[in-house]
């Protein structure tokens, strides 16, 4: 690994301070927790309290030891038999959801889809764009499928209409198809899908690179100030729900310098690790030129830190390069694999160009021959010179072959899993098969086969909730569709670690946090119920009482 890339270790804090009976100094603590159940995911097990001083954890072990610690102004919280964890992550977050677009988030049904459209339309002059949020998916509603045009044609005709679904599919209506000039004679897109009805119509599908196609109407532009709030708020809303560090995978120079700002405003509450987004070139010019914006990963911030590149070579639900067909009628009678969204040598050679800068990759791959394609790719970087001590990552890996796993360990990767399941079982049944569904995400398979994992989201693509994640993996509940893959389930151990000591490995961050140790940042969470004990579905609609980073309150409820 370059050494602009791996973090310093901070060690240098913790030398000569911890004692037999896990504390740090007798200097009276800022805060310490008692009466609890705390779970340190330590050698420590399960104790009942711990104390805090200058953002780090000083001790833990039982109330007695702990309540030595403090001084007449030390803050007390009462746990009161709760429990506490490390806090929760999210490892693939672009942004909370939500917009000035057409909300679809609480729709139900086609109708309902149809309706908030149509309430829109209403409210705005003929002939101008309508657009809907990203942050829903067809899972939700009770007919599991698509508003497709014919759909949309009856929610207005005066409007162009602009169905957006997550971060890879645009529906559109007949105004919007004339709209844009696209029509049953419009040429295919590399690396894109544009979709039709049985009868050879355009159904008004736009599938990754033929999104294209649309040049959305610009949206109004935010002050700086403005953008700052709102980044603000949506890391409040992750701190209600226990998150107290999250990877943004994939983003522009311009978004760093906001979360720089932040930071230098003392107003970031929540760790980031950011990644920039590739460019699709393989021309070495143009990445040597799109490298020169970005911020070197040097230092050791806590709280704001560049980890890397990501890049992409597939589609999602709809897209995902599969080595086999798609079910029908999906898969066009045997012809339909998938989209791949980067050609093969110009993905070799970014990679390639990306290693011999320096920098560490991660990308997206969600089906078994997209996953081939990144190996390949790293197995071709790892010839030239080792990335094995690297951790370079597969993002979202939904589905990963027996033949890759060897692979991936020899090359020493980490899979960032995120929940796309929970939210989209039907229609990955539908897209794949139910073999290859039940098999989406295989987090069992991975751990089973040493392969280093983290847990996310993948918001807004689905919800930013890290509680429906952790109660997806560990019962393979999906919100429509039943129990998918129940052989994949994992433990409640086994996921709190993934979500925690899994992202701390992930982001080379495992010496100071992941766990509820003496000398690790005081990052954690108390949960209104038992995370351990209590009844499933229980983690679905886990309540957070207080959050805290670095030894700091951020969230009480």
């Amino acid at each position: 690994m370059s050494k602009r890339i791996k973090p310093l270790v901070a060690v240098l804090w913790l030398s000569g301070a911890v004692s037999a009976c896990n504390s740090i100094t007798s200097d009276a603590a800022d805060l310490i927790l008692v009466d609890g159940q705390v779970i340190t995911l330590s050698n420590q097990g399960v104790v009942e309290a711990l104390a805090i001083r200058d953002e780090r954890i000083v001790a833990v072990g039982s109330n007695a030891d702990i309540r030595e610690h403090q001084g007449p102004q030390t803050h007390v919280i009462e746990l009161a038999g709760r429990t506490v964890i490390p806090g929760l992550t999210d490892n693939h977050f672009h942004g909370i959801g939500g917009g000035d677009g057409v909300d679809l988030a609480g729709a139900r049904s086609l109708q309902e889809v149809l309706s908030a459209i149509s309430t829109r339309a209403e409210e705005t002059p003929p002939g101008d764009v309508i657009i809907t949020n990203s942050d829903w998916h067809e899972g939700q509603l009770d007919e599991q499928r698509l508003p497709y045009r014919d759909d949309l044609d009856r929610a207005t005709e005066k409007h162009p209409i602009v169905v957006v679904r997550g971060g890879h599919e645009y529906v559109l209506n007949s105004a919007a198809l004339a709209y844009w000039d696209i029509d049953e004679s419009t040429q295919a897109v590399a690396g894109g899908r544009i979709g039709r009805y049985m009868d050879g119509r355009l159904n008004g599908e736009l599938v990754d690179r033929a999104k294209g196609l649309v040049q959305l109407p610009l949206v109004p532009d935010q002050s700086l100030a403005e953008i700052q709030d709102d980044l603000v708020e949506s890391h409040r809303i992750l701190s209600s729900r226990g998150i107290t560090s999250i990877r943004y995978p994939g983003a522009s120079p311009e978004m760093y310098d906001m979360l720089l700002a932040l930071r230098e405003g003392g107003r970031l509450n929540i760790r980031v690790d950011f990644l920039y987004r590739g460019p699709r070139s393989g021309s070495p010019e143009v990445l040597n030129a799109v490298m020169k914006e970005w911020a070197q990963p040097e230092g050791n911030d806590f709280w704001l830190r560049v980890g890397g590149v990501k890049l992409g070579v597939d589609g999602g639900f709809e897209g995902g390069l599969m080595r086999e067909p798609y079910e029908e009628p999906w898969g066009e009678s045997g012809m339909f694999y998938g989209l791949q969204t980067l050609p093969r040598e110009d993905f070799l050679e970014t990679v390639q160009v990306l290693h011999s800068a320096g920098w560490r990759v991660a990308t997206h791959a969600v089906g078994d021959a997209a996953i081939d394609l990144v190996l390949d790719a790293y197995e071709a970087a790892n010839s030239e010179s080792s990335i094995a001590s690297s951790r370079w990552v597969i993002e979202h890996g939904f589905i990963p072959r027996s033949d890759q796993f060897p692979r991936m360990k020899d090359l020493g990767l980490a899979v960032s899993a995120q929940n796309h399941l929970y939210l989209a079982a039907p229609s990955l049944i539908e897209y794949w098969g139910e073999e290859r569904a039940a098999w989406t995400t295989p987090v069992r398979a991975y751990l089973d086969n040493g392969i280093p994992i983290s847990l996310g989201t993948d918001s807004p693509v689905v919800p930013y909730d890290p509680w429906w994640v952790l109660h997806h993996f560990t019962t393979r509940e999906t919100i429509s569709g039943g129990v998918v893959g129940a052989d994949q389930r994992i433990s409640r151990d086994e996921a709190l670690r993934s979500a925690t000591k899994g992202y701390a490995y992930l982001t080379f961050s495992e010496d100071y946090r992941g766990t509820l140790a003496v000398g690790k940042l005081a990052d954690l969470a108390i949960t209104a119920e038992n995370y351990l004990t209590c009844a499933d579905p229980c983690l679905e609609t886990m309540l957070i009482d207080v959050t805290i980073v670095g030894g700091r309150i951020v969230w009480e409820r």
